[in-house]
């Protein structure tokens, strides 16, 4: 794990402020409740928090991916979402002063900015647009698994679309073909459809083969997102 340089550093702070939950926020309020900022570089595959830990910060991605990760009651490893650039995670800990209820753990080299708990809870105590950010970003995360709960009886391939969509929902970016999402090992789209890894490939592989997404080795690229939204039975 590599420290870089604190906010005051003028890139860190331009990726920091430019993360969507500040979007709006009085400059003031920002500046305040990111001057304790810290960022750090990560390498794929490192934990960044244990589920029963205890938060003493809120991160925020500025580079990068992570998934949130816990175990079912037979040992499971089970993906619960993956986050992206501008996403912010361990807000839950600090709110409700209790440990944390899932791992955190980086899929590629990540750089993250730690902001100390108590600066957070102050933002929102006295900058009500942030409480209602937050308050928005919980409420999708919360449709978000409804609707994957509401597709588990679904067919394969409907799954597979759906979490294609989730991805391209919270982390999907416009290119030149399509929304853009990140070309996920097989083994997390598994985990997040609760599917076999074989029946994903299978899955995907036909989707490609019709021309609903194409792949490379980092992007997964969907053409069109109504196309794909049809799918879903």
């Amino acid at each position: 794990m590599q420290d870089r340089f604190s906010p005051r550093d003028a890139r860190d702070s331009i990726l920091i402020r430019s993360a969507p939950f500040f979007q709006g926020l009085p400059e003031q309020a920002v500046e305040k409740a990111t001057a304790h900022v810290v960022t750090r570089s990560h390498p794929p595959n490192q934990v960044l928090l244990l589920e029963n830990d205890w938060g003493s910060s809120v991160y925020f991605i500025l580079e990068g991916w992570v998934k949130i990760r816990t175990y079912n009651l037979d040992g499971k490893e089970v993906t619960l979402n993956i986050l992206g650039k501008g996403e912010l995670f361990g807000e839950m800990a600090p709110l409700d002063e209790v440990p944390r209820s899932t791992d955190v753990i980086t899929l590629v080299p990540t750089v993250i900015g730690s902001m100390p708990a108590q600066d957070f809870v102050q933002l929102l105590q006295t900058e009500p647009k942030a409480g209602i950010r937050l308050a928005q970003l919980m409420a999708r995360r919360l449709r978000q698994v409804n609707r994957r709960l509401r597709l588990r009886e679904s067919d394969s391939t409907s799954r597979v679309a759906d979490i294609l969509l989730f991805l391209a929902d919270g982390q999907g970016k416009k290119g030149q073909q399509g929304i853009e999402i990140p070309n996920l090992p097989h083994r997390e789209l598994s985990s997040l459809s609760g599917l076999a890894r074989e029946t994903v490939t299978r899955v995907l592989s036909k989707l490609e083969r019709k021309g609903m997404i194409t792949r490379d080795r980092d992007i997964l690229c969907i053409p069109d997102i109504d196309e794909l939204e049809r799918l879903l039975v």
